[in-house]
Order: structure tokens, then sequence, then C-alpha cells
């Protein structure tokens, strides 16, 4: 009890600091070597307190543990301990991170050959890359929905319902447009969307970027017909360096700013813009 008292003191009081605060402080030896040796006594008291306190929590664990499992008569108590460790334990794989097309209805039964062979068809352009192996897509379930919805709409297969599958197939097996084929397999575009979207909608990027570009190209040209020019010698022309020429200004920027000048040759059809 009196060493409990003792280091309690010590600890509440925090002498050995000053005491060390001195040591370092003082000049002369004997100062510092008694210091040294107080410390080192205080020191020894404090260790041999912490290590009857860490005997004492020892075996408290211990008669625990004896009193639950192996000295219990009762079986059930033994139960008790081993069914929480058995959450712990994974009972199923872990689910994958690709999605699963689960969701899907079931696909419609059809035994018309020619439908048959358009399910088979669609099936292989979508399974034209491996992404659907990586996607996790069920194609066929996917290709008999498309053609289904296709069939409902023409209700025959005639040549407008063989001219509606033969885009759809070869949209999708397009290598330049694997986008829509990972968007169909994924389910961003249904199948029902996919069985009505036209060739503009379902054409590559750069398709479109090509198609607007000529589309703006073309209303240039109409533009700059020489219908609505006017004929001039004011301009020299830097193919056949002729001044028989025919300007037309338009407004290709905003109102605020002046009107792009256009000129065209007569003479051998050269077409340029004056700044």
């Amino acid at each position: 009890m009196c060493g409990s008292v003792k280091t309690l003191c010590l600890q509440s009081t925090r002498i050995g600091m000053s005491v060390n605060a001195v040591r370092k402080q003082s000049a002369e030896e004997e100062v510092q070597s008694l210091a040294k040796s107080l410390i080192k006594s205080w020191k020894k008291l404090l260790d041999g307190s912490d290590s009857k306190m860490e005997k004492k929590k020892d075996p408290c664990p211990l008669t625990s543990s004896s009193r639950d499992s192996p000295g219990s008569s009762d079986g059930s108590s033994s139960k008790k301990q081993e069914t929480p460790k058995t959450p712990t334990t994974p009972t199923t794989p872990t689910t994958p991170t690709t999605p699963k097309f689960t969701t899907f209805p079931p696909p419609p039964v059809t035994t018309d050959n020619v439908r048959t062979k358009c399910r088979e068809l669609l099936v292989a352009a979508l399974q034209t890359d491996d992404d659907f192996k990586t996607i996790g897509a069920d194609c066929e379930a996917m290709a008999a929905q498309i053609e289904d919805c296709i069939f409902q709409e023409f209700k025959s297969t005639d040549m407008k319902y063989k001219s509606r599958l033969r885009s759809r197939i070869s949209n999708l097996k397009d290598q330049k447009n694997p986008d829509l084929r990972r968007n169909v397999l994924c389910g961003n575009i249904s199948p029902e969307r996919i069985a009505a979207m036209s060739a503009e909608e379902m054409a590559s990027a750069e398709l479109k970027e090509m198609r607007k570009a000529l589309t703006k190209e073309s209303i240039r040209e109409h533009q700059l017909s020489k219908v609505g020019g006017t004929e001039t010698d004011m301009f020299i022309c830097g193919k056949c360096k002729g001044k028989n020429c025919t300007y037309t200004q338009v407004q290709t920027r905003s109102a605020d700013e002046p009107m792009t000048t256009f000129v065209l040759c007569n003479e051998c059809g050269n077409r340029w813009k004056f700044c």
C-alpha cells in the first residue's frame, strides 16, 4: 500500500521533472550524481508498481473464459460463444461489378423462319466484340426484343421489315461505331429505342461531324450561287488571273460584324473569300 501511495505522489507532483531540471542546470558533479541516483530509484519504484498492476490484470480474461467454455456443464453456453463467429465467414462469392440483365421479360417465341434468322443475325451483331462478355448482357434476349419491336411495327416480314433489320445489324456490327453497340448492351439504349432509331441517330460521332460539315458546305455553296451575285472587275482570280468575277456578300458572323465577301471567277470557276 505504501508503494502505491509513493507512485501516486510521484505522478501527481511531477517532482522527477523538477529534479531532472536541477540536474541539467547545476554545474556541480555531486549534485548531478545525486539527482541521477534519485531519479533511477524513482523509476524502479514506478516500474515495479506497473508490473504488479499487469499481473493483477492478466488472470482476469483467463478466469472468465474458463468459466464460460470448458468448465460449464450446459452445452447451450458453448453454442452461444460459437454463433457470433459464423457471420464473419463468407458464405457466397462476391457479386460481380459488371451489370447483369435480369430485368428483361422472357423473349417472345416465334416459329417464323425469317424472324428466327433475323434474330440470329442480330445476336451475331451484338457479339461482334467481347464487350458483351465484360458487360454480361444476354444477347439472345436483346436480339429477340429488338426483332419483336420491329415486327410489331410492320406486322409482317416484308421489305420494310427486312430493311429496318438490315440497318440495325449493319450499324451494330460497325467497328468504327462501338459506342452504339456498347450502349445497347449496357441498357442505355433500350430495344424499343434501337428498333426505331434513324440512320442519322445511329451514326458514329465521326460520321455525324462529317455530315454536319457537308451540310454547312452545301448551304454555303447555295448562298454563293451565281444567281444572287454581282458581276465586277474589281477582283483578280488567283488561278487564271482574269477579272471577270461575281461577288456575293453573306452575313456569316454576328450582326455587328461586317459581312463576308465571297468571289467567284466566271472564267475558271475558282472561288475564294475576300477579307
